[in-house]
């Protein structure tokens, strides 16, 4: 993919020069020293219309940062993850609103955290069974470690709660994170969480089959996701990019490196929540598939309306009414949830640009995708920034594209 052509653009309803602003905001943010490179790659009508790279895929070694850069997705693995779980469902081998525990037995008598301090939590029984749809939808009650906001993180951090830990299996990791106390009582508050790692050993349960093995046969391959799995293939590491954070000055520093990163090995845990490396060209397949209603290049992977119940908001409102989310790769006000993606229910509560329906996500290192049914769009951003809410280059790169919209 290279840059589109003005008719190229045109064909598809953008404006060739709205579109060209997005190339100079990425040179600003690389030649200021706030990313260190990144891609953008948009889709509309079936067509690429929009793919451009610039900055260093590791500065170091001089790599430069190209479409077909190997990324950490992060969290972009959840939406995967949440396909796999539907594809089992519209087999008939569960329903929605069935307890986990009936196929997760350590999930039988869960307790919630009501009090206490870090010498003793004081728990109350949880008043029902976490469902299926609890763990799709980040309502279960579970957590993560690194919020380090309330008791309960720091129960994971003790518990050792890590699904992208390089020891111990996803079995032992969910138990680990059963041990611990819910952090509200199911189906109250939306809390960001292990749930879609939990529902990785789920699929694993119910289909009889490492987790990794059945993401990769029945959606990764037929995708054609040739670059995307839980560790980087030997032949392309050498696109493999390093990851940065921001030091006290506002530098980059290396989080993480290119070549001596334990993403050259296959893992110990393959996390359904944010274990996978992709590519923009990779993520846009499965985008594509989600636009065209669970079908790529004449492979079903789910019904188009499986693909329709899992795009609909399944919370009561937005995110910021139900409970008060403390992190998200999304804003609350104006935006839902549903099963395995952030929803836009109204761009003007949530102020920024866009369509209800459009459904979204992102990763810690700053990456990106947002799918507008309505709009026939799929926008893919790669780069690697942790964490990602260390600039609004999201926001941004939504009204450059949206403002380029034209038809």
């Amino acid at each position: 993919m290279g840059v589109t052509t003005e008719t190229d653009a045109r064909e598809v309803g953008l404006c060739p020069q709205r579109l060209a602003r997005i190339a100079p905001w990425m040179d600003r943010l690389v030649a200021e020293g706030r990313l260190a490179g990144l891609s953008v790659t948009i889709q509309r009508r079936g067509k690429h219309v929009y793919g451009r790279a610039c900055g260093q895929a590791d500065i170091a070694r001089g790599t430069p940062f190209t479409l077909d850069t190997v990324t950490r997705i992060y969290s972009m693995t959840k939406p995967l993850t949440s396909v796999a779980v539907m594809q089992l469902y519209e087999q008939g081998l569960f329903q929605l609103d069935d307890p986990v525990s009936r196929y997760l037995p350590e999930f039988a008598h869960m307790r919630v955290a009501t009090g206490g301090n870090r010498a003793k939590i004081e728990t109350e029984p949880a008043r029902r069974q976490i469902t299926v749809r609890d763990l799709l939808t980040h309502t279960a009650g579970l957590t993560y470690g690194f919020m380090e906001a309330t008791l309960v993180d720091a129960v994971y951090r003790e518990k050792g709660i890590d699904f992208l830990a390089r020891e111990g299996t996803l079995a032992e990791m969910t138990a680990r994170a059963t041990a611990a106390p819910l952090l509200a009582q199911p189906g109250t508050a939306w809390n960001y969480s292990v749930a879609t790692d939990v529902l990785g050993h789920f699929v694993a349960v119910v289909s009889g089959r490492p987790f990794a093995d059945y993401l990769r046969d029945e959606i990764i391959a037929p995708l054609g996701m040739v670059d995307t799995d839980f560790h980087v293939r030997p032949d392309a590491l050498p696109r493999f990019c390093a990851c940065y954070a921001y030091d006290r000055q506002r530098t980059l520093r290396p989080f993480d490196d290119s070549v001596e990163t334990a993403f050259a090995r296959p893992p110990a845990i393959a996390s359904g929540g944010g274990g996978l490396v992709s590519t923009a060209a990779d993520y846009h397949r499965f985008c594509r598939m989600i636009l065209d209603g669970g079908v790529l290049d004449g492979r079903r992977i789910l019904g188009r309306k499986t693909v329709a119940l899992m795009t609909a908001n399944h919370l009561p409102g937005d995110l910021a009414s139900i409970g008060t989310p403390r992190f998200a790769e999304t804003s609350y006000a104006g935006i839902g949830f549903g099963l395995g993606f952030s929803v836009m229910l109204e761009p003007a509560k949530a102020q920024i640009l866009g369509t209800p329906g459009e459904v979204a996500w992102g990763g810690m290192a700053s990456t990106a995708f947002w799918i507008d049914p309505a709009e026939d769009l799929a926008v893919v951003l790669m780069t690697q920034l942790v964490p990602s809410s260390a600039l609004p280059i999201r926001k941004e790169l939504r009204v450059l594209t949206y403002a380029a919209l034209v038809d």
